[in-house]
């Protein structure tokens, strides 16, 4: 076992995992099970460096197998959860709004007499049945706290909280019709960090396509055939604007520029299975996280197109002389890494669903494989001490 590895155990099988976004002074993840047993749970663990431990909270997740996490930025009790329904012969996928009561300490206490499991202090179910069956995500707009958006069956649509009003922003053609290549549905989304939050992003088979929420059926830009199997997932660069990261069923991972979408501007094929998570870190985002049914989580290097290379630009230039460099400031000592894989983390011994990025320590993340296991793990001291000194 690695000594920068800790692993937490789920009773069950899981593949929805979470940083707990609006926390910003403890490393903390939420995590939800995906059983077909009656009572599916979520898990609030935080990891305590110095001790070299986890704490956890356990609630009940009653409205059935969970497949899907987000917790909200603006809100740390708040987090959107999809799952599964039973409707006689047919399976739905819905999706649910749940909040954390509010004294979380004084519930554990009150609670542990009485049940194994924390109340939740409120679960409201989103009304998604007029949109379609399937819901595959609900997206946290990234600065509008009562803006929300689900991904379901052929739609996007964007929900306006506060006026209880939903509209349809984007859709694909349906089974059957003549410009319908594939799949008739969205396979996930997520929203753009820039843009002034006017974009939302979509998969759909192997292209990626980005939808201005002003305006209906308004398709800002597309990357056809992204991959040439299935887009599993996305991720923002949070600090380099049109600048994305896909993983596919192709095992590549690919980062891309949306202003030239006919070849990616960094590749790597390190997974030998299906790529079911990609994440920038947010800090550094020269670092990579992904995840796959190949068992692996791998910690990859795309300096060369990061955001950071653009500060080192300008360093040079004040080093020797040059005009137009920057002020050299602490935060910009940081340095480059080599391009490529820099570490693989073997300790699961099932398909890798999910690998986060701490939202509170850069060098934190952590990985969830079917099996239940959570492996908290550090990015390795010779990588950490590289990039900052």
């Amino acid at each position: 076992m690695d000594e920068n590895s800790l692993i937490y155990g789920l009773e069950l099988q899981a593949r929805a995992l979470t940083p707990q976004y609006g926390e910003s002074n403890d490393v903390c993840f939420f995590i939800a099970t995906n059983s077909l047993k009656p009572t599916n749970q979520v898990h609030l663990i935080q990891y305590e460096e110095e001790q070299g431990t986890v704490q956890s909270k356990v609630f009940e997740h009653a409205l059935g197998e969970v497949w899907k996490l987000n917790s909200c930025p603006h809100n740390s009790r708040l987090l959107a959860s999809v799952y599964n329904v039973q409707k006689g012969a047919q399976v739905l996928a819905q999706s649910a709004l749940l909040t954390l009561p509010e004294d979380l300490n004084a519930a554990s206490e009150a609670e542990q007499l009485k049940s194994e499991y924390l109340p939740w202090g409120q679960v409201e179910v989103l009304n998604t049945e007029s949109l379609g069956e399937r819901v595959k995500t609900i997206e946290f707009h990234p600065s509008q706290e009562q803006t929300l958006a689900c991904v379901v069956d052929n739609k996007v649509a964007v929900m306006q909280r506060a006026e209880s009003a939903t509209r349809v922003v984007a859709e694909v053609p349906a089974s059957g019709s003549a410009s319908a290549k594939h799949s008739s549905h969205f396979t996930t989304g997520k929203w753009s960090h820039h843009h002034q939050g006017h974009q939302f992003l979509t998969l759909h088979d192997g292209s990626l396509s980005a939808y201005d929420v002003r305006d209906t059926q308004h398709c800002a830009w597309s990357i056809s055939d992204a991959h040439g199997q299935m887009v599993r997932d996305l991720d923002c660069n949070p600090n380099k604007q049109c600048h994305l990261v896909t993983g596919g069923d192709d095992g590549y991972l690919r980062i891309w520029d949306c202003r030239m979408p006919k070849a990616p501007v960094f590749e790597r094929s390190d997974h030998c299975h299906w790529v079911w998570s990609v994440r920038f870190n947010t800090f550094h985002d020269q670092l990579l996280l992904s995840s796959s049914s190949d068992c692996k989580v791998l910690l990859t290097c795309a300096g060369s197109v990061s955001s950071e290379t653009q500060v080192q630009a300008g360093l040079d230039e004040t080093n020797y002389g040059g005009s137009g460099g920057v002020p050299e400031t602490e935060e910009q000592r940081h340095k480059l890494l080599p391009d490529g894989l820099l570490q693989t983390f073997d300790q699961h011994e099932d398909s890798v669903y999910c690998a986060e990025w701490s939202n509170v320590d850069p060098w934190i993340f952590a990985s969830l494989s079917y099996d239940g296991r959570v492996i908290i793990s550090k990015v390795p001291k010779q990588y950490k001490y590289q990039i900052i000194f």
